[in-house]
């Protein structure tokens, strides 16, 4: 019994040593504005007229149209900024998408909603993509891509969320 529990603490250990860093270093391009487009679940990483890395992604779990309110499980659409990081995400690693803006927030005041917020380019622990878009709103890749997006693209950088 020893054996086996000094066996399974090693191999756990080997795994663990095994596991990629969570945070790498970018020395290429500036990543000059990121742009996704819905209909074909692309995310693209530009540097000036230059692509310097394409994902395929997923989406909100009702993706078509603008998101309106908390809750529809749209993505939003339109011109944004990255406007912050969370290195200890729930979703491995995240960068924030500055949504709302003060148009949406009039808007979904207007109609008595609220629109929600915390929408970001996140990871999923799944290493192969789902058939499906689930999240909540949100722009999700694969952690390993979202390891070298979340080293490659700065605060500040624009994201255009094409239809």
């Amino acid at each position: 019994m020893r054996a086996t529990v000094l066996s399974a603490l090693a191999a756990l250990a080997l795994l663990a040593g095994c596991a990629a860093p969570k945070f790498i270093e970018y020395d290429g391009p500036e990543v000059t504005r990121v742009e996704v487009f819905k209909a074909s679940r692309t995310m693209i990483l530009w540097h000036h007229d230059e692509v310097l890395e394409t994902y395929e992604i997923e989406l909100g779990f009702a993706p078509e149209g603008q998101k309106f309110e908390e809750g529809d499980g749209r993505t939003p659409e339109g011109e944004f900024f990255i406007d912050r990081r969370n290195p200890n995400s729930e979703f491995y690693l995240s960068l924030g998408i500055d949504y709302p803006q003060a148009h949406h927030i009039e808007a979904a005041r207007e109609a008595g909603l609220d629109p929600g917020g915390d929408i970001f380019i996140h990871g999923t622990p799944r290493e192969f993509r789902r058939t499906d878009d689930w999240t909540a709103g949100c722009i999700a890749v694969t952690d390993r891509e979202m390891r070298q997006i979340y080293a490659m693209v700065r605060d500040g950088t624009p994201i255009t969320i094409h239809p």
